[in-house]
């Protein structure tokens, strides 16, 4: 699933990113997919309250969040305290640490949160069925052009049939990260551009004795940390669905010659059972012993957090990032990469809205609140003038994820009606065709396409 690394490094809370843990938040996008259904059949929504927030009057809004890390809390308080010291009347009565499961039980009541803060992108189409409010009207009473306020890709996973219940927070970004180390030993001068080179690369950074690795240049498997389909298929330009909302995943010549790449890369690095017995071998994602960390493997899909990650544990890897590779006959596009974040909304319960509103926009659009948070848990900024902030880190390879986040040609996931369920039959199968367990790649990504089909008609009824 797409679930967002907004936060820190160290898994806060509810992180996949942003509390981070990845597993902990691809299950929390799984238990926010089923409950998301109830959701949206239990809340109609309610129109925008736009009234002016009268400077007079107290007034207070709950803001539910899923950071939970010490640093993280501090950063996104202060920004909090910031808001408060601009608007005397408005007081924001915050609780941490809430996952997304929790999130959604809140929203269903009316005495919930007035505003939330989700770390997993998959939910958005729900949420705009009447959860959130569309914030459009408030953009549009503001002056805020979204389009030109806020990198593209990064509006487009924020709404859904053109309700823009969300909005986004701080983003993420995914590149290649390489052992320069490594790389200088095995001759290799520069990062591929192509995945024919990448494979040429991991080819020559790999050693072995027998069938157990020394070393191996990369893991092909998508069980790897950050190797899922959605992330690392986004290098080839794949289309999820048509103008009629049908899944078009068969039909796109992108999408096969990415499942081939990947099997003939798993077999010249070895083969799926020594490559799955050697990722046994690996430590937590967001351990110490994280693979890459530790030397085990010489190039991984990873994003900006790692860098914050690799200091964290005190990491001695000497590395280096550059953005993922593409395919020869799309180079042009070179420099893109997966996008995805934290999103914020506003629900459609509050009885705050006007109030909730001038929160949500500070947050969101204020540059010294997004670059000072951003610099903190080493996520990007979401907007197109703190992207350039003079502010930001001074990090040449948190530079290259800036770049990659800019870049037109990258993207994210498209957004569901049914909380992320197209990437979970998607990956189903994935997981078939890399263990080799099917070899029908028309015939399985036709199924997929068919199931896809099956769950949006049941969530758009």
């Amino acid at each position: 699933m797409t679930t967002s690394r907004t936060a820190t490094y160290r898994t806060p809370g509810p992180r996949t990113t942003g509390p981070k843990a990845t597993g902990r938040r691809r299950a929390a996008a799984v238990i926010a997919a089923l409950a998301i259904g109830v959701l949206t059949a239990a809340c109609t929504g309610s129109p925008a309250k736009q009234q002016p927030v009268d400077s007079t009057t107290p007034v207070t809004i709950t803001f539910w969040h899923g950071w939970s890390l010490p640093q993280d809390v501090k950063a996104l308080q202060d920004n909090i305290d910031a808001f408060e010291a601009q608007h005397p009347n408005i007081t924001v009565k915050v609780t941490p640490n809430v996952d997304d499961d929790k999130i959604l039980q809140g929203l269903r009541t009316n005495n919930g949160p007035d505003v939330v803060s989700s770390f997993t992108t998959d939910q958005v189409g729900a949420l705009c069925k009447g959860a959130l409010i569309d914030l459009n009207p408030f953009l549009e009473k503001d002056g805020i052009d979204k389009e030109s306020t806020f990198i593209p890709a990064r509006i487009d996973y924020t709404q859904y049939n053109g309700v823009q219940c969300t909005l986004p927070l701080l983003g993420d970004a995914f590149g290649l990260y390489y052992n320069t180390d490594m790389f200088k030993a095995a001759g290799i001068k520069e990062p591929p551009k192509t995945w024919e080179e990448f494979t040429d690369d991991a080819v020559k950074l790999t050693k072995m004795t027998g069938e157990s690795y020394d070393q191996l240049g990369f893991l092909p498997l998508f069980e790897g940390y950050e190797s899922q389909p959605n992330v690392w298929m986004n290098q080839w330009s794949p289309t999820y669905l048509d103008d009629d909302g049908k899944s078009v995943l068969a039909q796109d010549p992108n999408v096969s010659a990415f499942f081939e790449y990947t099997r003939t890369l798993v077999g010249a690095l070895g083969g799926y059972e020594p490559l799955n017995k050697y990722r046994s071998t690996f430590g937590d994602e967001w351990s110490d012993q994280n693979a890459f960390e530790v030397g085990k493997v010489a190039m991984q899909i990873d994003g900006e957090w790692r860098i914050a990650n690799i200091k964290a544990d005190k990491s001695k890897v000497p590395y280096a990032v550059a953005p993922l590779p593409v395919p020869e006959d799309q180079i042009d596009t070179y420099g893109k990469g997966y996008l995805t974040g934290t999103v914020i909304g506003i629900s459609s319960r509050s009885a705050q809205q006007a109030a909730a509103w001038e929160f949500v926009k500070f947050l969101t659009t204020d540059t010294d609140a997004l670059v000072s948070f951003g610099n903190v848990i080493s996520n990007l900024p979401s907007t197109q003038e703190a992207l350039r902030s003079p502010d930001l880190t001074d990090d040449s390879n948190f530079k290259v994820f800036l770049q990659i986040s800019e870049n037109p040609h990258s993207s994210g996931s498209p957004a569901s009606c049914n909380g992320g369920n197209f990437q979970t039959v998607l990956n189903r199968f994935a997981a078939d065709w890399e263990s080799g367990a099917t070899d029908d790649l028309a015939g399985g990504l036709a199924d997929v396409d068919e199931q896809i089909d099956v769950a949006n008609e049941q969530c758009s009824s």
